[in-house]
């Protein structure tokens, strides 16, 4: 099923490797996250597109930079991926995260996440 492409997430992110993880999105991949609301609450917590995640990313990478996201499970079928997930940054308190991910032929076109 599509637990690759969450291995391959994990993957991307974890090396802080921007074009690996864009390259699993489609072009015009829609993301939620409420720490995009809060830090861009313009935005109301979505980014639209490559440009926007890498913007977003991008920021996160170079502010967090021991950001390490730990998967704890992977529930998967044919069009989505739910993920569970610790992040850590050095200093901070751990943080436990859902993310959901749709894919439509092999690329990831929406995501969102929840957490506290």
């Amino acid at each position: 099923m599509n637990t690759q492409i969450a291995e391959k997430w994990f993957a991307a992110f974890n090396a802080h490797d921007l074009e690996a993880l864009l390259s699993l999105y489609a072009e015009d991949a829609q993301h939620f996250s409420p720490k995009l609301k809060i830090r861009q609450p313009e935005t109301q917590g979505w980014v639209k597109g490559k440009a926007a995640l890498r913007a977003w990313w991008q920021d996160s990478f170079d502010r967090l930079t021991t950001l390490q996201y730990l998967p704890t499970s992977f529930t998967a079928n044919e069009n989505r991926v739910f993920m569970e997930y610790t992040r850590k940054v050095a200093g901070e308190a751990d943080m436990q995260i859902a993310e959901v991910l749709e894919i439509k032929e092999g690329l990831i076109v929406a995501s969102r996440v929840y957490h506290g």
